[in-house]
Protein backbone atom coordinates (compact mmCIF):
# COMPACT_ATOMS: atom_id res chain seq x y z
CA UNK A 1 0.00 0.00 0.00
CA UNK A 2 1.10 3.36 -0.95
CA UNK A 3 0.22 4.74 2.61
CA UNK A 4 2.21 2.53 4.12
CA UNK A 5 5.25 4.04 2.39
CA UNK A 6 4.91 7.53 2.99
CA UNK A 7 7.70 9.02 4.91
CA UNK A 8 5.34 11.36 7.55
CA UNK A 9 8.52 11.99 9.52
CA UNK A 10 10.08 14.20 6.86
CA UNK A 11 10.60 17.44 8.25
CA UNK A 12 10.73 19.61 4.78
CA UNK A 13 10.80 23.63 4.82
CA UNK A 14 10.36 25.85 1.42
CA UNK A 15 14.28 26.31 2.09
CA UNK A 16 16.28 25.36 -1.08
CA UNK A 17 19.02 23.84 -0.01
CA UNK A 18 20.09 20.13 -1.57
CA UNK A 19 18.49 18.54 1.52
CA UNK A 20 15.20 19.95 0.72
CA UNK A 21 14.97 18.92 -2.98
CA UNK A 22 13.24 15.25 -3.34
CA UNK A 23 15.33 12.65 -4.84
CA UNK A 24 13.37 10.21 -6.92
CA UNK A 25 14.12 8.43 -10.26
CA UNK A 26 12.62 10.72 -12.55
CA UNK A 27 15.03 13.38 -11.37
CA UNK A 28 18.18 11.70 -10.32
CA UNK A 29 20.02 12.04 -13.34
CA UNK A 30 19.33 15.73 -13.19
CA UNK A 31 20.84 15.50 -9.36
CA UNK A 32 23.62 13.79 -10.00
CA UNK A 33 24.68 15.89 -12.99
CA UNK A 34 24.56 18.86 -10.26
CA UNK A 35 26.27 16.80 -7.77
CA UNK A 36 28.99 15.80 -10.49
CA UNK A 37 30.11 19.71 -10.89
CA UNK A 38 32.76 20.98 -11.38
CA UNK A 39 33.82 17.74 -13.14
CA UNK A 40 31.15 18.32 -16.14
CA UNK A 41 33.11 16.66 -19.04
CA UNK A 42 31.76 19.88 -21.12
CA UNK A 43 30.91 23.57 -20.20
CA UNK A 44 27.61 23.33 -20.32
CA UNK A 45 24.06 21.50 -19.03
CA UNK A 46 20.60 21.64 -19.94
CA UNK A 47 17.83 20.86 -17.70
CA UNK A 48 14.77 20.10 -19.11
CA UNK A 49 10.90 19.27 -17.55
CA UNK A 50 7.46 20.29 -16.71
CA UNK A 51 6.84 23.38 -14.64
CA UNK A 52 6.73 23.03 -11.08
CA UNK A 53 9.23 20.01 -11.42
CA UNK A 54 11.93 21.48 -9.17
CA UNK A 55 14.23 22.78 -12.26
CA UNK A 56 14.71 27.20 -10.14
CA UNK A 57 15.78 24.62 -7.27
CA UNK A 58 18.39 22.57 -8.39
CA UNK A 59 19.69 26.07 -10.38
CA UNK A 60 19.82 27.54 -6.60
CA UNK A 61 21.17 24.47 -4.81
CA UNK A 62 23.85 24.43 -8.02
CA UNK A 63 24.30 28.26 -8.08
CA UNK A 64 25.15 28.53 -3.87
CA UNK A 65 27.44 25.92 -4.33
CA UNK A 66 29.25 27.30 -7.28
CA UNK A 67 28.90 30.61 -6.21
CA UNK A 68 27.35 31.26 -9.89
CA UNK A 69 25.61 34.33 -10.68
CA UNK A 70 21.84 33.95 -12.38
CA UNK A 71 21.30 36.42 -15.30
CA UNK A 72 17.81 36.40 -17.05
CA UNK A 73 17.20 36.47 -20.48
CA UNK A 74 16.04 39.54 -20.46
CA UNK A 75 19.55 40.83 -19.10
CA UNK A 76 21.13 38.76 -21.50
CA UNK A 77 19.86 40.65 -24.17
CA UNK A 78 20.53 44.08 -22.81
CA UNK A 79 24.07 43.15 -21.92
CA UNK A 80 27.07 43.79 -24.72
CA UNK A 81 29.80 41.56 -25.43
CA UNK A 82 32.11 42.88 -23.21
CA UNK A 83 29.62 42.55 -20.41
CA UNK A 84 29.30 38.82 -21.02
CA UNK A 85 33.07 38.69 -21.14
CA UNK A 86 33.39 40.00 -17.93
CA UNK A 87 30.70 37.08 -16.55
CA UNK A 88 31.81 34.53 -18.96
CA UNK A 89 34.64 33.36 -16.54
CA UNK A 90 32.10 32.84 -13.51
CA UNK A 91 29.70 30.04 -13.28
CA UNK A 92 26.19 30.99 -14.34
CA UNK A 93 22.69 30.46 -14.72
CA UNK A 94 20.21 31.00 -17.25
CA UNK A 95 16.95 29.88 -17.10
CA UNK A 96 13.64 29.39 -18.73
CA UNK A 97 15.12 28.85 -22.19
CA UNK A 98 13.05 28.66 -25.89
CA UNK A 99 11.19 30.53 -28.40
CA UNK A 100 12.00 33.94 -28.84
CA UNK A 101 15.69 33.82 -27.44
CA UNK A 102 17.76 36.47 -27.79
CA UNK A 103 20.14 34.34 -30.14
CA UNK A 104 23.06 36.14 -31.37
CA UNK A 105 23.59 37.41 -27.46
CA UNK A 106 23.29 33.74 -26.66
CA UNK A 107 25.92 32.88 -29.28
CA UNK A 108 28.29 34.73 -27.77
CA UNK A 109 27.88 33.80 -24.35
CA UNK A 110 28.62 30.16 -25.79
CA UNK A 111 31.35 30.94 -27.07
CA UNK A 112 32.74 33.61 -24.34
CA UNK A 113 31.95 30.55 -21.48
CA UNK A 114 34.25 28.45 -23.82
CA UNK A 115 36.79 29.92 -24.62
CA UNK A 116 37.03 30.84 -20.23
CA UNK A 117 36.77 27.72 -19.51
CA UNK A 118 33.25 28.60 -17.99
CA UNK A 119 30.37 26.40 -16.66
CA UNK A 120 26.81 27.22 -17.77
CA UNK A 121 23.32 25.88 -16.05
CA UNK A 122 20.06 26.25 -18.67
CA UNK A 123 17.10 25.24 -18.03
CA UNK A 124 14.09 25.17 -20.53
CA UNK A 125 10.42 23.58 -20.07
CA UNK A 126 11.34 21.91 -23.62
CA UNK A 127 13.64 20.49 -25.46
CA UNK A 128 16.05 22.13 -28.16
CA UNK A 129 14.15 21.06 -31.12
CA UNK A 130 11.00 22.80 -30.08
CA UNK A 131 13.18 25.80 -29.69
CA UNK A 132 13.06 27.29 -33.49
CA UNK A 133 16.73 28.59 -33.32
CA UNK A 134 17.38 30.48 -36.90
CA UNK A 135 21.11 31.06 -36.26
CA UNK A 136 22.70 27.88 -38.00
CA UNK A 137 26.13 28.43 -36.03
CA UNK A 138 24.14 28.62 -32.12
CA UNK A 139 21.57 25.51 -33.37
CA UNK A 140 24.75 23.18 -33.71
CA UNK A 141 25.98 24.29 -30.61
CA UNK A 142 23.17 24.29 -28.70
CA UNK A 143 22.55 20.41 -30.44
CA UNK A 144 25.97 19.15 -28.89
CA UNK A 145 25.45 20.60 -25.32
CA UNK A 146 24.61 18.03 -22.58
CA UNK A 147 20.93 17.62 -21.61
CA UNK A 148 19.05 15.90 -18.69
CA UNK A 149 15.13 16.07 -18.48
CA UNK A 150 13.21 15.70 -15.14
CA UNK A 151 10.58 13.70 -15.81
CA UNK A 152 6.70 13.20 -14.21
CA UNK A 153 6.55 12.19 -10.97
CA UNK A 154 6.30 8.43 -10.10
CA UNK A 155 4.50 6.97 -6.98
CA UNK A 156 6.51 7.38 -4.45
CA UNK A 157 7.51 11.26 -5.86
CA UNK A 158 4.14 12.29 -5.79
CA UNK A 159 3.47 11.75 -2.68
CA UNK A 160 5.94 12.99 -0.95
CA UNK A 161 5.84 16.26 -3.10
CA UNK A 162 1.98 16.61 -1.73
CA UNK A 163 3.50 16.18 1.78
CA UNK A 164 6.19 18.67 1.20
CA UNK A 165 3.64 21.19 -0.57
CA UNK A 166 1.11 20.47 2.61
CA UNK A 167 4.47 20.92 5.20
CA UNK A 168 5.17 24.04 3.06
CA UNK A 169 2.13 25.75 4.11
CA UNK A 170 2.39 23.94 7.67
CA UNK A 171 -1.13 21.84 7.27
CA UNK A 172 -0.85 18.35 8.44
CA UNK A 173 -2.53 15.71 5.87
CA UNK A 174 -2.57 11.80 7.28
CA UNK A 175 -1.24 9.20 4.91
CA UNK A 176 -4.85 7.90 3.45
CA UNK A 177 -5.79 11.49 2.77
CA UNK A 178 -2.74 11.73 0.74
CA UNK A 179 -3.39 8.25 -1.15
CA UNK A 180 -6.66 9.31 -1.67
CA UNK A 181 -5.89 12.26 -3.19
CA UNK A 182 -3.09 10.08 -5.45
CA UNK A 183 -5.61 8.17 -6.76
CA UNK A 184 -7.75 10.87 -8.33
CA UNK A 185 -4.74 13.42 -9.59
CA UNK A 186 -3.55 13.67 -12.47
CA UNK A 187 0.70 13.24 -11.68
CA UNK A 188 1.76 16.29 -12.36
CA UNK A 189 4.03 18.33 -10.23
CA UNK A 190 1.57 21.43 -11.39
CA UNK A 191 -1.63 19.80 -10.33
CA UNK A 192 -0.16 18.75 -7.13
CA UNK A 193 0.50 22.83 -6.16
CA UNK A 194 -2.65 23.65 -7.57
CA UNK A 195 -5.01 21.28 -5.34
CA UNK A 196 -2.63 21.69 -2.40
CA UNK A 197 -3.54 25.81 -2.70
CA UNK A 198 -7.32 24.78 -3.28
CA UNK A 199 -7.26 22.59 -0.05
CA UNK A 200 -5.50 25.22 1.65
CA UNK A 201 -8.05 28.16 0.94
CA UNK A 202 -10.99 25.38 1.55
CA UNK A 203 -9.51 24.58 4.85
CA UNK A 204 -9.04 28.33 5.95
CA UNK A 205 -12.82 29.28 4.71
CA UNK A 206 -14.65 26.23 6.42
CA UNK A 207 -12.21 26.03 9.61
CA UNK A 208 -12.10 22.75 8.55
CA UNK A 209 -8.69 20.10 8.40
CA UNK A 210 -7.78 18.85 5.50
CA UNK A 211 -9.18 15.55 5.84
CA UNK A 212 -10.59 12.49 3.00
CA UNK A 213 -14.57 14.32 3.45
CA UNK A 214 -13.24 17.84 2.30
CA UNK A 215 -10.91 16.81 -0.11
CA UNK A 216 -13.65 14.43 -2.14
CA UNK A 217 -16.06 17.40 -0.84
CA UNK A 218 -13.68 19.96 -3.25
CA UNK A 219 -13.11 16.73 -6.02
CA UNK A 220 -17.07 17.03 -6.28
CA UNK A 221 -16.96 20.89 -6.76
CA UNK A 222 -14.50 20.62 -9.35
CA UNK A 223 -16.44 17.98 -11.11
CA UNK A 224 -19.60 19.82 -11.43
CA UNK A 225 -17.84 23.04 -13.25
Amino acid sequence: MIATQIPMDLAFRTALGRENFLVAPPNEEAVNWIDLWPRWPANFLLVTGPEGCGKTHLCRVWAERARAVTISLKELEEKDVSDLADLASTPMVLEDLGTGLPEEKLFHLYNLVMAADGSLLMTSKSSVSEWNVQLPDLKSRLGAIQVTRIGEPDDMLFASILLKLFSDRQLTVSPDAVQYLMTRLERSFQEARRMVSALDDLSLSEKRKITIPLIRGLLEQEGEK
